[in-house]
């Protein structure tokens, strides 16, 4: 386990403008240590990063256990990982760009883009508008829910098409709950960035956001199974039990739902934009915050949701935004903004086991946003 401070820069004379080192942060590291030693996670990273220039701590980290069960590399904050969901944030904010650009509304009906793409059965494309498909109201199950994904690993090398994806959701039965937490709808709204633009929603993405920001570890893999670069490996219990390397996957059945590769500090870098108005005008930041209740068996208790965005309590006051992601090979990913402007990232390689684990893995947000920024500051 180790909590590390930024490392200072190589000058004769500190800039006004370096980071500032940070003692350690106790509460996060237990944090940390427990999910690795209690709950039995192979590795686990945090990066957290201070409000601006002024903060007390630029950033500081915790890990604990193991990037690569097969040679023991410890975890780290700079290896790459895949954050399943948390791509949706990213396509909820070029879907917002583009209303903010007149280019579509949030109140329009889905087949005004799409027609004909959601008839029949339980479900029209008249009914169900834009903003419904972000904030996962619109009636939508998911395909994930499928009885073939039940067992997920033996579809990992698969191709998948998003069109033949939502086809196979409304084949499903309806959703019981107002809100239903479905990929299905972001396939959808990438449909409409698609058409409404005439790119793909993964150029649009990439040239709206990724690479404006200089996200450089942030791409899309395609039907590339292996993560290119430095990267935690991610592990899952497979049928028969036993833990296995679920690293090489084929991500194009969660496509701009949830196929991004990136990194805790690109994942920070994005938050911190998004939520600072470098990305959005304060309109659309408006319209991404207004909140439903979320299903707490989909989410967790106290938790609503946005567009494309989670908001959820935190112990000291106030709320987080931000999004987590999950995906099959192994992988969980959470990136968090606080009141106070502080952002964390978090990486595991390996998918909380029971209810008691998921709740520790958000303890260690909670701690991250919560903790005092400048626990025992180290002398400069």
């Amino acid at each position: 386990m180790a909590v590390a401070p930024a490392a200072a820069p190589a000058a004769a004379q500190p800039s006004r403008d370096a980071p500032r080192a940070c003692g350690p942060h106790p509460a996060l590291s237990r944090s940390v240590h427990h999910l690795v030693a209690h709950d039995r996670i192979a590795g686990a990273a945090v990066l957290v990063t201070g409000a601006g220039p002024d903060a007390p701590c630029a950033r500081w980290t915790a890990t604990d256990g193991t990037a690569e069960l097969r040679t023991g590399r410890p975890m780290n904050t700079t290896d790459r990982l895949r954050v399943g969901s948390v791509t949706k944030t990213f396509t909820a904010t070029v879907v917002l760009q583009l209303a903010a650009e007149r280019r579509l509304s949030l109140d329009a009906p889905v087949e005004r883009y799409l027609p004909g793409l959601i008839r029949g059965g339980a479900y029209d494309g008249r009914r169900i508008t834009v903003r419904q498909l972000l904030q996962h109201t619109s009636g939508l199950p998911d395909y994930l829910d499928a009885p073939e994904w039940q067992h997920i690993e033996r579809l990992r090398y698969r191709h998948f098409e998003p069109r033949r994806l939502i086809a196979r959701a409304l084949r499903l039965p309806r959703p019981e709950h107002a809100w239903h937490y479905a990929t299905t709808n972001y396939l959808v709204a990438g449909l409409i960035v698609r058409e409404v633009t005439g790119h793909s929603p993964e150029a649009e993405i990439s040239r709206r956001i990724i690479a404006p920001l200089g996200l450089r570890d942030t791409y899309w893999p395609g039907d590339e199974t292996r993560v290119r670069g430095p990267h935690s490996h991610s592990y899952f219990t497979a049928d028969d039990g036993r833990r296995v390397d679920g690293t090489a996957w084929n991500t194009t059945f969660g496509g701009v739902g949830g196929a991004l590769v990136s990194t805790p500090a690109d994942l920070t870098r994005f938050a911190r934009a998004l939520l600072t108005g470098r990305l959005l005008p304060a309109p659309q930041r408006a319209e991404m915050r207004r909140t439903v209740a979320a299903d707490p068996d989909r989410l967790w208790p106290g938790a609503r949701y946005g567009l494309g965005l989670i908001s959820s309590p935190l112990s000291c006051g106030g709320s987080w935004w931000g999004h987590a992601g999950t995906v099959p090979g192994g992988h969980r990913a959470l990136v968090a903004t606080g009141p106070d402007g502080r952002a964390v990232a978090v990486a595991l390689n390996e998918v909380p086991a029971t209810l008691q684990a998921e709740q520790d893995f958000l303890d260690v947000v909670d701690q991250a946003l919560c903790e005092s920024p400048s626990a025992e500051r180290t002398p400069a």
